[in-house]
């Protein structure tokens, strides 16, 4: 399988190898795309954390919601907002595709963002004032390769 969409699954485990630039800025990128309602751009903001110390950090207030991943990208949105949950799972979903494009593992975590939006003084270095941490998405080198067989998972109606 080689399509990134059907082969993105949740990856729980890292090495502790730090994700290259050019994959960062790829996935950045891949954020950038994302769609948005209304075309408010405004109501969503990133922030990419590889720093160790700050990463440390966020793993002691979301108590170790991230796995460990040597890159986060936090998704913030400006509370109150019709559209920004919606929008930053979009932009969550495509930072994981083209991380699993890169051949990163990647998973989706909104209980990260529940713990790190409990501690104040970490939210204030993550993201501007008005806005919340909606998603984390934890990106790195897979420590581990999920093999789940994920074509039969939902139920689908076709009329």
């Amino acid at each position: 399988m080689t399509n990134p969409i059907l082969k993105r699954v949740a990856v729980r485990k890292y090495t502790s190898e730090k994700v290259d630039s050019e994959a960062v800025d790829r996935m950045i990128a891949a954020f950038q795309a994302a769609p948005c309602g209304m075309h408010e751009t405004d109501v969503m903001q990133l922030t990419v954390v590889e720093d160790d110390q700050l990463l440390q950090q966020i793993e002691r207030a979301t108590d170790n919601a991230c796995y460990d991943a040597p890159l986060l990208f936090v998704i913030n949105v400006k509370k109150d907002r019709r559209f920004g949950q919606r929008d930053a799972s979009c932009a969550a979903e495509n930072i994981m595709i083209e991380a699993t494009s890169l051949d990163l593992g990647s998973i989706y975590t909104m209980s990260g963002a529940t713990g790190l939006n409990a501690v104040p003084e970490l939210q204030e270095q993550i993201s501007s004032p008005g806005y919340e941490t909606c998603v984390i998405v934890a990106v790195g080198h897979s420590a581990e390769f999920p093999t789940e067989d994920r074509s039969h998972r939902y139920h689908v109606i076709r009329k």
